[in-house]
């Protein structure tokens, strides 16, 4: 409450008081601040004028604060005047009552908006989980659905598809207790997921050892899924390295093509995904890698000569599903 006139602080401040909430308060718009930088406020009730800056200034003073951009914010003022009004909605208050204020709108008004706050809040964090179990085309989808209830098309595109698969760490015997499993897997899966994200990649989905990495379909976002892979091969290295109680290999395959992304599943459980034969020749060349990186011709091709990066002759691997041999190639990291 900031009101520099003491009586009707104290008895807007004594009304929320007998409502359970606690109050303080103070005479000017400063304090007011610095009180709300040190603490973490749910409802501003702020008077028009004060001495060292007025309300409306101490309002977008708070609104301009992260932590404050949806928290109430009421004006409680004797004036009545329809463009002191406009000032203050226009500054980001979200409501107005004139003094004298009554026990019971005030506390209506203020419960309404403390209800709203508490709604936004839990929508961002719902936000905030979505994020974290969905791939951003599927948070993008999820939404899209929300406001329009329609489902996105599927559409056709140019991408860079990585898979890559840990080997070694799920086997029977090679961890005792499930929580380790997880807390192992989970590690290895934010190190590399992180390292996909720094590169402009996003990830599709995870299996039970690896991941579907998908990144843009021109040259550039090709080189950088191919950085993308010698930096996950060179963290598995370093990481295998120092669990001496295992030894794991990592296998990623690359290949670019068309891939169709959308939704898949039922009407109850939907997951927003790539196919294609893109996705399943990268899927199955990760099969044929063991503590490396294999890429088909058209990534070879599309890279030209980029001196980040080595690659093998070209070789022939026959893969199940395909109609003939594919041909590919070993990659690493240049030699400095």
């Amino acid at each position: 409450m900031v009101d520099d006139t003491t009586v009707p602080r104290v008895l807007v401040s004594d009304m929320l008081r007998q409502a359970g909430m606690e109050v303080l308060e103070t005479d000017a718009g400063e304090p007011a601040l610095k009180i709300a930088g040190e603490k973490r406020i749910d409802a501003f009730l702020l008077d028009v004028r004060l001495p060292d800056m007025n309300g409306i200034e101490l309002c977008r003073a708070l609104r301009a604060m992260e932590r404050y951009r949806a928290t109430p914010i009421i004006f409680v003022s004797a004036l009545d005047q329809r463009e002191l009004l406009q000032w203050a909605l226009e500054s980001g208050c979200d409501d107005f009552i004139q003094k004298p204020i009554h026990a019971m709108v005030l506390r209506k008004r203020l419960a309404n908006l403390l209800q709203k706050a508490e709604y936004l809040a839990q929508a961002e964090k719902m936000g905030a989980s979505l994020r974290r179990y969905v791939s951003p085309r599927a948070e993008e989808s999820a939404r899209h659905f929300a406001t329009t209830q329609l489902l996105s098309p599927p559409r056709q595109e140019e991408a860079c598809v990585l898979f890559c698969d840990t080997r070694g760490m799920t086997e029977t015997g090679s961890v005792p207790q499930p929580a380790q499993l997880f807390a192992r897997l989970s590690r290895y899966f934010e190190a590399q997921g992180n390292l996909v994200y720094a590169r402009g990649g996003y990830i599709d989905r995870f299996s039970s050892d690896g991941i579907l990495a998908v990144f843009g379909g021109g040259a550039a976002a090709t080189l950088e899924c191919c950085l993308c892979a010698v930096d996950i091969l060179d963290l598995s290295r370093e990481m295998a390295a120092g669990e001496a109680a295992e030894r794991f290999g990592v296998g990623i395959g690359i290949h670019r093509g068309p891939v169709v992304s959308g939704n898949l599943g039922t009407h109850d459980h939907l997951d927003y995904t790539i196919v294609g034969e893109t996705v399943n020749l990268a899927a199955r060349l990760c099969g044929t890698a063991e503590q490396s990186i294999v890429v088909t011709r058209a990534v070879r091709e599309i890279l030209g000569d980029a001196p980040e990066l080595a690659f093998s002759a070209p070789r022939e691997v026959s893969v199940r599903g395909t109609r003939g041999p594919v041909t590919v190639h070993d990659m690493e990291r240049a030699s400095a």
